[in-house]
């Protein structure tokens, strides 16, 4: 999703702290995982970084932060499988960043690749961590027409990079896709989402340009419509990593899906719906094809926008942009549908963006909240799925959080987790 300055917030899909963090401090020797925030006030982008405690998941920044993301107006992120690469996408500068992270939570930029299309929105990685998926809201024009743009709309696309065996950038030439160096995709194309079995990728189309007032007055987003309803477009992945489009893909989506996730199955999309305020739920079939689910949609708060699956595949997690909450649902286990968690929703602040949780204990989750410019942090029940807000949350940060990432310290192992990247405009 694209947000602007104040004024317009402009979806397509969907930091730096204040130094001192609250009352509770965690070194080194209690931290279970580091987090990554981007925010994209600054004209150059930056990257706060904090350090994750384990008993309470309180946050603390550590002493170099924030980093410069490379470039201008950082809007998504990804950390690769093996916890050692961070993937910064820089919507304005059409760049991807690639990130060492150190042993003590530090950044060092090590490559920068340009996309073939315009403004960069989302960003994912396949579990073997041998390819980058990169979403342009914007493919190349064909030779001789005018540059794609919002006055001049066109098809999105879809960039494959190989990693190599540290899981970083072989190269910034993409994974050819015959004389091209993208997969087409449909208008305005948002979050994107690999599935944990590396067999398929799956990428929301939102077909309009999603907006709403900043800072929210009616909270009523308005939809403008420029070519139809909402899609998702759905690849097969080669051997070689060549990508071939699914039987039926796109699949209808609703009005206008932003955020997209894939249980740790394999088995279940989600893909959240800003304009009608709901989930879709399908069911991910042989050859990859979405069924939707019966009834297929489960009812969110205001201007859905994040979407993740807990790693033990048993609850989803949704952050409201307008409503300034995040949601929690069951899973049912036996068809993959969604039923609201006893303690349905917790506020986080006008503005919740992503959403991620800790990969080491599956116990805490963090937003990013754009319009209150803190992260928030919350502990989750692993037997309810409810969350309970820390008590020194919500931590401050830079102006317009996008994005937050988390990642393993240590000996801690990472589960697989789907991020739901932002953008501002």
């Amino acid at each position: 999703m694209k947000f602007s300055k104040p004024g317009q917030i402009l979806l397509a899909t969907a930091v730096s702290a204040i130094v001192g963090l609250g009352l509770t401090s965690c070194g080194q020797s209690n931290t279970i995982d580091f987090l990554y925030v981007t925010a994209n006030k600054n004209a150059t982008g930056q990257i706060s970084v904090y350090w994750v405690d384990q008993e309470s998941g309180a946050i603390s920044q550590i002493p170099d932060s924030p980093y410069p993301s490379g470039g201008q107006n950082p809007v998504a992120e990804v950390a690769t499988p093996n916890g050692k690469n961070l993937f910064v996408v820089n919507r304005d500068d059409n760049t991807i960043v690639d990130f060492a992270i150190g042993t003590d939570a530090k950044l060092y930029p090590q490559k920068t690749c340009n996309t073939p299309g315009t403004e960069p929105v989302s960003i994912a990685v396949n579990t073997a961590g041998t390819q980058l998926y990169v979403v342009d809201t914007y493919a190349p024009a064909p030779n001789g027409q005018a540059a794609y743009s919002e006055t001049n709309p066109g098809p999105g696309a879809l960039v494959e990079f190989p990693l190599n065996s540290s899981q970083q950038f072989s190269s910034c030439t993409p994974v050819a896709n015959g004389s091209q160096s993208y997969w087409p995709l449909g208008n305005y194309p948002g979050g994107v989402a690999v599935a944990a079995n590396d067999s398929y990728v799956y990428v929301v189309n939102t077909g309009s340009i999603v907006t709403t007032t900043s800072p929210p007055t009616a909270g009523v987003p308005v939809v403008a419509p420029t070519s139809g309803a909402g899609t998702i477009s759905g690849f097969s992945i080669g051997s070689n990593g060549a990508l071939t489009a699914l039987s039926g893909s796109p699949f209808e989506a609703g009005t206008a899906p932003l955020g997209i996730a894939v249980d740790p199955t394999s088995r279940f999309l989600y893909a959240t719906d800003a304009a009608q305020n709901q989930i879709i739920e399908y069911s991910i079939q042989n050859g990859g094809v979405l069924v939707p689910l019966n009834p297929g949609t489960t009812a969110t708060q205001t201007f859905p926008v994040g979407i993740t699956v807990d790693p033990r595949d048993m609850f989803v997690y949704v952050t409201n942009y307008t409503s300034g909450s995040i949601s929690s649902y069951n899973i049912n286990q036996a068809n993959g549908s969604l039923s609201s968690n006893a303690t349905p929703t917790l506020p986080t602040g006008p503005g919740s963006t992503c959403v991620t949780i800790e990969p080491s204990l599956d116990r805490f989750v963090f937003t990013s909240n754009f319009l209150q410019n803190e992260v928030s942090s919350a502990e989750l029940n692993t037997n309810t799925g409810s969350l309970t807000t820390d008590q020194n949350s919500p931590y401050p940060s830079a102006a317009q959080p996008t994005c937050v990432v988390a990642v393993p310290h240590g000996n801690h192992s990472q589960e697989t987790v789907t991020v739901v990247p932002t953008g501002n405009n």
